[in-house]
């Protein structure tokens, strides 16, 4: 799309509409399925599917610097898990009534693990490997946690779907005290979203 390039200001003001729960309708390039199909292997055949938007939450979205003569911006974003960001932003700029592509994008955290805490690979050996990997609870350790009993053990280690648990949102699965896998609620059935064990 051709359009006039937003300035600061104009960007500034845009990004408020972007910010909180907001609804993304997922790009044909995703890996979301629909028909049974990956998304991304119908954009490759040239078949485009109508896609329902889904919520997500964007908790900070901000302008760091603009280069005009470049026509580019930067952006600091935090966002809840499954957003796309590359839509976030040609949504921005085609609500600014111009067009835009992301050139570049790291991720700088994911949940309480800080890139800032990462090793280069280079700084790895077989001395210290060990040392820097983290164990999944810690990882995870944000989640809610549900104990299984020890005869549904196999059934999560199998990803089999569960009654739900009533906790919101994604939940560590555990039986006598060993970690399984997560799951989260979906309706009548609690389905898993990472099997952590053999059955």
């Amino acid at each position: 799309m051709d359009g006039p390039i937003p300035d600061e200001p104009a960007i500034r003001a845009g990004l408020p509409n972007f910010t909180g729960g907001i609804l993304q309708v997922p790009p044909m390039t995703s890996a979301l399925k629909v028909g049974g199909k990956r998304l991304y292997h119908l954009h490759r055949r040239g078949i485009e599917v109508e896609r329902e938007a889904r919520p997500v939450e964007i908790h900070a979205f901000e302008l760091l610097s603009t280069d005009p003569a470049n026509h580019t911006a930067t952006f600091e974003i935090s966002c809840s898990s499954g957003t796309y960001v590359r839509s976030l932003i040609s949504d921005l700029a085609l609500a600014l009534g111009s067009g835009a592509y992301l050139t570049a994008l790291r991720r700088t955290r994911v949940g309480d693990l800080p890139v800032s805490d990462a090793a280069p690979p280079e700084n790895l050996d077989e001395y210290n490997l060990n040392n820097r990997i983290i164990h999944g609870d810690a990882a995870l350790r944000r989640l809610a946690r549900v104990e299984v009993a020890e005869e549904q053990r196999r059934a999560v280690c199998s990803g089999q779907k569960l009654p739900p648990f009533g906790v919101g949102g994604s939940y560590r699965v555990f039986a006598g005290g060993e970690l399984l896998g997560v799951y989260r609620d979906d309706g009548v059935r609690a389905r898993a979203e990472v099997v952590l064990c053999d059955p």
